[in-house]
């Protein structure tokens, strides 16, 4: 009995496999038969700016800081999650789960002190 539920999950496990690896496979021939004109305008290549005539170039490098800042940023936004879901179910925990939430909090104020030692927090 239990296996057919390890069955059923390796059927869909390869099927959704199967739905990725046909849609890679498949994507640029799709993609040019359906989707793509024939004609290409000049006008498809110019940068859209509302309707307006854009001024300039439209390619802007950014300082490497603010792509790191967002990644810090994404890092501990996602690590809330695992506290919030951690303080949940803390009493069933017991003393294991503190100990582990006070390492895995630990760890993430080391990465906050190196990041703010290399000057990463530092907005421009």
């Amino acid at each position: 009995m239990v296996a057919t539920g390890y069955l059923f999950a390796a059927i869909f496990f390869l099927g959704g496999c199967a739905f990725v690896l046909g849609g890679l496979a498949f994507a640029d021939t799709l993609n040019a038969l359906l989707l793509k004109g024939r004609k290409r305008a000049a006008s498809k290549f110019d940068t859209y700016e509302s309707g307006e005539i854009p001024l300039g170039s439209a390619w802007v490098q950014y300082p490497l800081a603010f792509y790191i800042f967002a990644l810090l940023f994404v890092a501990f936004d996602v690590d809330i999650v695992f506290i919030l879901s951690w303080a949940v179910i803390f009493q069933q925990l017991g003393w294991f789960g503190f100990v582990e939430i006070v390492f895995f909090i630990a760890v993430l104020a080391l990465g906050l002190v190196y990041a703010w030692r290399k000057g990463v927090i530092r907005w421009i």
